[in-house]
């Protein structure tokens, strides 16, 4: 269909005042009309009992007369008109379809653009649907995914429920369709959690180093400060708690968060890791792993359940922890 024949019709008004106001190509919704003109033919010919052989080749014309569209078969340099009678109406139909799905399109690449400039940041979602391998989530005036391998292992959200997440990427799905990703099992999303409930992060005084996360079991962060006078962990944690249980509120009841001083002095950091244990001593670091000891009564506090608090631990200090029993 060449833009340059199309008539003044009032369809070519109204093709082009759609394409204006959404900032939709004209030629691009012309072509996709075609498209479905053709795609219309051969199903209404297949619904007549007629097989149309897939080598055929057709086009699909705005008649400059009346307006209407003709569909052509195309044999080399001749073509011959192919419209079958009635097609008016099953052709004004799919022009229809086809220009309300260009603005759905074009709608949705619009708050694909906005989204696009939150990646990284938490976003209020009410769950809609759930199925074995994702979530589906409505964000603003749009649905989000947020994949199994991104969901909190064994966390159950009711349907309806509004929670937040973190806007992770905007990716493509099978079909080439822009997608948004949400996650709530990066520990990116417990660093904008804390951004949202401690303004001292949210305004870089405080600075959180390093984060080692278990989702829903534990998670250890390690925080700083560049500006005098303010303390890292007690601005996180809040008076009387009130800014970590925030934070703890958004998570499963499960999971633990501790807050710990992010030191250079490597010993230092390893001793603060392993909170809550106590009365931590470093032996030795060679290379990739450091060996400390601690009182038998503070083993199980510094293994964790099933190794996790150690394990976590090296993570944060980017070593490997082998725990031993103080010597009496």
């Amino acid at each position: 269909m060449d833009l340059k024949k199309l008539p003044k019709t009032e369809f070519a008004a109204a093709v082009a005042q759609i394409a204006g106001e959404r900032n939709i190509d004209v030629q691009s919704i012309l072509d996709s009309i075609e498209f479905g003109l053709i795609s219309a033919y051969k199903r209404d010919q297949k619904e007549r009992g007629l097989e149309i052989p897939e080598e055929d080749q057709f086009s699909a014309e705005l008649s400059p007369e009346n307006g209407s569209f003709k569909v052509f078969k195309i044999d080399g340099d001749k073509k011959t008109d192919v419209t079958p009678p009635g097609f008016g109406r099953i052709a004004a139909q799919t022009a229809k379809q086809v220009i309300d799905q260009k603005i759905h399109e074009a709608e949705k690449e619009t708050v694909i653009i906005e989204f696009r400039k939150k990646i990284g940041t938490l976003v209020p979602g009410i769950v809609l649907r759930s199925d074995p391998y994702k979530m589906v989530v409505g964000v603003g005036k749009t649905e989000g995914i947020c994949p199994k391998d991104e969901q909190i292992k064994d966390e159950q959200i009711q349907l309806g429920t509004r929670k937040w997440f973190l806007l992770k990427d905007i990716a493509q799905d099978d079909l080439g369709r822009n997608e948004i990703v949400l996650s709530r099992r990066d520990p990116e999303f417990i660093k904008q959690l804390f951004a949202r409930e401690v303004p001292e992060v949210n305004n870089q005084a405080v600075i959180i180093e390093r984060i080692a996360r278990a989702a829903g079991e534990r998670t250890k962060i390690a925080v700083s400060s560049n500006q005098a006078g303010v303390d890292p962990v007690g601005s996180c944690i809040g008076q009387k708690g009130s800014r970590i249980q925030a934070v703890l509120n958004e998570l499963p009841k499960e999971e633990k968060v501790d807050v710990i001083a992010f030191s250079k002095n490597i010993n230092q950091f390893i001793i603060q890791a392993l909170s809550p244990a106590q009365d931590v001593k470093v032996i030795s670091i060679d290379r990739n792993l450091a060996t400390v000891s601690v009182p038998e009564n503070q083993l199980a506090l510094a293994i964790g359940g099933g190794g996790e608090n150690v394990r976590l631990a090296g993570q944060l200090v980017g070593l490997e922890i082998k725990i031993t029993q103080s010597q009496e």
